[in-house]
């Protein structure tokens, strides 16, 4: 472990020793546009008390130039991430001088030139641990700041921070921005941003609370904002929040910006929050893309409070904001926008992403034990976000809406600005309540893994049967199928705590456990139901639907549904689903259960099938439909498994598409990709379509469909690439490792499986974590059989314990694939 992976304990010793009050930090990014500087000056000023002679403070960047503690120069001892600092009084201000490194990996200060205008776009990203990479800190949540930033930027340039500017001056070709003091803040959600983007303004206003808004992308994007639309929820957020939270918004102004080559979905930044570039669609979106983005504005807004205002005191405790956030984002959503069918999307697609990652080797408590940087880094996942989000949806149940949201204000009421742990939760939520909400975390939150509830015959009766015992309070829906239709004619409620419960179902043609989502679980359909969800699956309403897509996922997963029926029923089914955040999760289903989930000799047959059903979906779609619009998106990517309708894809590309399909140039670039999978586009194709789209995603997509083309030589060269040439972007590197990859064609680079495992160690020492990662997950040899993989494990057991993590969650990727499909076999006759 390097000294840059900061452990628990020493920083909780760091502050009981060290009290910070204030940071100044003085950016110089006026050379930002010279790309032949790789660096930036950075002075940062800490005022701070200290019982201990000795601390340090952490940095990442090319040098420091000089330490000064309380007006005297000190010798710099600078190990690359600490700045070691001796001699402290009993009040303390430490300056140090140094030269920061501009980011291409989204960590840090990112920098990016649009290719478009050829201006040049900064923003900053920091969670967990990436401030340190812009300034001198103390790079841990439980440390807060009044946090002053001075930037020196080009004149022309918006520069932004997380509060409003207090000063601007100019000078020649440069403007020197001061903004007010934040209120106490964690390092790694303060946030700078500048350049020359597009901006939209509005305001909200609460009796005397006047809020400016802010919408800003670059300028080439600025047709496809949308900022009606996010100022409109932006709005809605901020009266929910506000009234239910009984605390008004704290952080003054309110800006939202969609940056380029962004890691993360958003960034809850107070009063700067960012947001991936991806949420912006060149043209064509599906009203489902429209709602996620809502979601996730709600979920950066509920982080102002969950996370900003109160913040965890360590990263074991992510979840006392991420859980929350992800809960309030769908609640709000489905309370204060048009997007009510939020708990239907999370229900069939959010809880999936929760599913997969329990069932890994590596599962966590949502309370997760979280020793280093390194393994908070690896804890941004489906049990600290979805997992806990669904089973605070049971809380609420269990506690009431109204007591819940009670305990939340006294919480910040207690709390605001400071720094909490699990306890301090529970001490406001059973005050509110009155109920016992220890043993609900114990079951809950501080355990691993789910039940799964089947229906069973008893004799003379049925029983629910659930494994791996825990106490749920759910409701058993009972289903009757007539004339075709599935209509629920009763609803069961069952407190289920124990292995097994007697329940009477009355001969329902359908029993849907966990009917209305009111529990985390897997639930199983019995024969008669799934007989009866083949039959009449589109008849049922969104969210029954949804817990249906989810239970034939689960079971086809875990090899207990045929990969055949599952994709049968999808095939029967889909064309009718008139929800669109349901639709696009089974289409991906489909084709990951075709690729993954079926032996080799029944997976070509399979594809050229799929391929034909999404055909023919396309073009029996509603014209100008969302429908429409999805099912050519899954067109585009069967295509690329199948060359079986090049020509139609061709077509579409030269102007015979189906009539109303809107085409814009993301979808032109899937179909690209799609024919240079299959051998029907080269390089000059793929140079027209770049003169056609010349901006930045032209220009990933088409680094992806240039090294997908179905040449050995091509693919070794994409994969050194990959290792080893550093100037790749974040997103050119996860381009690059797609092209090594399309179109599942282990004949290609099969031979490359075992120079993975050679390289694996020297990437994560010598990559950042966020880089090291895409390599470790997107090269991943999908390899015929366990050994490489476990003889890895075996030989390198003293490993960074997250890149063991890592290959332990790949490596149960890959034996899912080939227990599923060695089951399939079961099911055959």
């Amino acid at each position: 472990m390097t000294s840059a992976n900061l452990t628990r304990e020493e920083t909780a010793a760091r502050s009981a020793h060290v009290t910070v009050h204030e940071i100044r930090v003085e950016l110089d990014l006026r050379q930002a546009r010279d790309l032949a500087r790789t660096g930036f000056g950075s002075t940062t000023t800490l005022s701070f008390d200290a019982t201990t002679p000795d601390t340090w403070i952490d940095f990442i960047g090319e040098d420091i130039q000089r330490v000064t503690v309380n007006g005297t120069d000190q010798p710099v001892e600078y190990d690359g991430a600490r700045v070691t600092i001796r001699g402290l009084a009993a009040s303390n201000t430490v300056t140090i001088e140094a030269t920061g490194s501009y980011s291409r990996s989204g960590e840090g200060l990112h920098r990016f030139v649009d290719p478009v205008d050829g201006e040049t776009y900064l923003y900053t990203q920091y969670e967990p641990a990436d401030a340190r990479r812009v300034m001198a800190c103390f790079e841990q949540p439980d440390m807060k700041a009044a946090y002053t930033f001075v930037v020196h930027a080009p004149i022309g340039w918006h520069v932004l921070s997380n509060q409003s500017a207090v000063s601007v001056s100019e000078q020649g070709e440069v403007q020197t921005v001061e903004f007010a003091p934040t209120l106490p803040l964690s390092s790694y959600i303060t946030s700078v941003a500048a350049g020359p983007y597009h901006r939209v303004d509005a305001e909200w206003t609460r009796g005397d609370q006047v809020v400016a808004l802010g919408v800003l992308c670059r300028p080439s994007l600025a047709e496809f904002l949308e900022a009606d639309e996010i100022i409109e929820v932006t709005k809605q957020g901020l009266d929910f929040f506000t009234d239910a939270f009984a605390f008004p918004y704290p952080w003054g102004k309110y800006d939202q910006i969609f940056v380029p080559e962004y890691n993360l979905g958003a960034m809850e930044n107070p009063g700067l929050v960012t947001f991936t570039e991806a949420y912006l669609s060149r043209g064509a979106a599906t009203d489902a893309q429209r709602g996620g983005r809502a979601n996730t504005i709600l979920h950066e807004m509920a982080h102002m409070w969950f996370g900003d205002l109160v913040t965890m005191r360590w990263w074991d405790d992510l979840w006392l904001k991420e859980s929350f956030a992800d809960y309030m984002g769908a609640h709000a959503s489905a309370a204060a926008t048009r997007f009510t069918d939020a708990w239907v999307r999370f229900a069939a697609n959010r809880k999936s992403w929760a599913y997969q990652q329990d069932q890994l080797p590596t599962t966590h408590p949502i309370v997760a034990d979280i020793t280093d940087l390194e393994a908070a880094k690896l804890n941004f996942d489906g049990i600290t976000y979805a997992k806990g989000a669904a089973v605070l949806k049971q809380l609420v149940a269990f506690v009431g809406e109204e007591n819940f949201f009670e305990g939340a204000r006294r919480y910040f009421a207690a709390h605001a600005y400071g720094n909490t742990t699990l306890e301090d939760l529970l001490v406001e939520l059973e005050a509110a309540s009155g109920r016992d909400v220890r043993a609900w975390s114990r079951a809950w939150l501080e355990t691993t893994g789910m039940s799964t509830i089947r229906l069973e015959d008893a004799g003379d009766g049925q029983v629910l049967v659930q494994s791996d015992p825990r106490p749920h309070r759910l409701r058993v829906g009972r289903y009757q199928l007539a004339e075709g239709t599935l209509t629920r004619r009763e609803a069961i409620e069952v407190d289920l705590s124990d292995e097994r419960a007697a329940i009477d179902v009355g001969g329902a043609d359908l029993v849907l456990i966990n009917d209305d989502d009111l529990t985390y679980a897997k639930a199983r359909l019995d024969a008669r139901s799934l007989d009866a969800v083949e039959q009449a699956l589109s008849t049922l309403e969104p969210l029954p639907r949804a817990l249906v897509w989810s239970s034939l996922w689960n079971a086809t997963r875990d090899g207990e549904l045929s990969t055949a029926r599952y994709l049968a029923i999808v095939g029967a089914h889909a064309p009718a689903e008139d929800n669109i955040g349901l639709l696009a999760g089974v289409l991906a289903n489909a084709a990951h259960a075709i690729g993954h989930y079926l032996p080799d000799a029944a997976r070509q047959d399979a594809g050229r099938a799929w391929l034909e059903t999404t055909w023919a979906s396309l073009q029996n779609a509603e014209q100008g439909s969302d429908a429409q619009l999805s099912w050519a998106r899954a067109f585009a990517a069967a295509a690329a498994m199948d060359a079986g309708r090049a020509a139609d894809v061709r077509g579409i590309l030269d102007g015979d598409a189906p009539a109303g399909l809107r085409i814009d140039p993301d979808l032109r670039w899937e179909l690209m990709i799609a024919l240079c999978t299959t051998g029907h586009a080269d390089a000059d194709d793929v140079a027209a379509e770049l003169e056609r789209d010349g901006t930045a995603s032209g220009r990933t997509a088409s680094v992806r469909a240039l090294w997908s083309q179905p040449l050995a030589e091509s693919r070794l060269v994409a994969w050194h690439a990959a290792w080893e040439d550093e100037s790749l972007s974040n997103d050119h590197l996860s381009a690059t490792i797609g092209g090594v990859r399309a179109g599942g064609r282990r004949d290609l680079i099969a031979s490359l499986d075992a120079g993975y495992f050679e390289r694996i160690a020297g990437a994560w020492q010598n990559r950042s974590i966020e880089l090291a990662r895409r390599l470790v997950l997107g090269l991943f040899p999908a390899s015929e059989d366990l050994v490489l993989v476990d003889g890895w494990l075996a030989a390198n057991e003293s490993a960074p314990a997250a890149l063991r993590r890592l290959v332990i969650e790949q490596r149960d990727n890959l034996a899912r694939d080939l227990r599923v499909r060695a089951a399939q076999g079961q099911f055959d006759g």
